[in-house]
């Protein structure tokens, strides 16, 4: 069977800045949209940028092998190949990342690259990968 898409709505400050990150740097395609709201194609998974002014980007975070990791977030669990492109896209595009592109729990279960960044809102999101992707719900 395959994996049902994820719905997942979030607050944004402002639509034009979430449409230039999301639709632009991300290459999201862009579905329905309001002057409140836009929905975005998050590789099969539908997101849903809502205009909420004040009411986006949490600071607190968690210890996670050696990193403060931003709590809440979202992301994708990519191939190594497309990881390794969209690191690279990220960097060339002067990218602020909250933590680099890394190897996170080397030579241990769980074994992972992964880098966090946030929008222009302030959500944090994730990327990772992992190069043997049995690893993704290692003990």
């Amino acid at each position: 069977m395959p994996l049902p898409p994820f719905h997942l709505a979030f607050p944004v400050h402002d639509l034009g800045k979430a449409r230039s990150f999301y639709g632009e740097l991300l290459g999201c395609t862009e579905g329905r949209s309001s002057d409140e709201w836009i929905d975005f194609d998050f590789h099969g998974h539908q997101i849903v940028a809502h205009l909420a002014p004040g009411k986006a980007g949490d600071a607190a975070s968690n210890h996670v092998d050696g990193h403060g990791v931003p709590v809440p977030h979202f992301g994708l669990v990519l191939s190594m190949a497309d990881w390794e492109a969209l690191a690279e896209t990220l960097k060339a595009a002067g990218t602020e990342f909250v933590i680099e592109p890394t190897i996170r729990f080397r030579d241990r279960p769980g074994e992972q690259a992964t880098m966090f960044l946030r929008d222009p809102s302030g959500n944090a999101l994730e990327f990772k990968a992992f190069a043997d992707p049995e690893q993704l719900f290692a003990r």
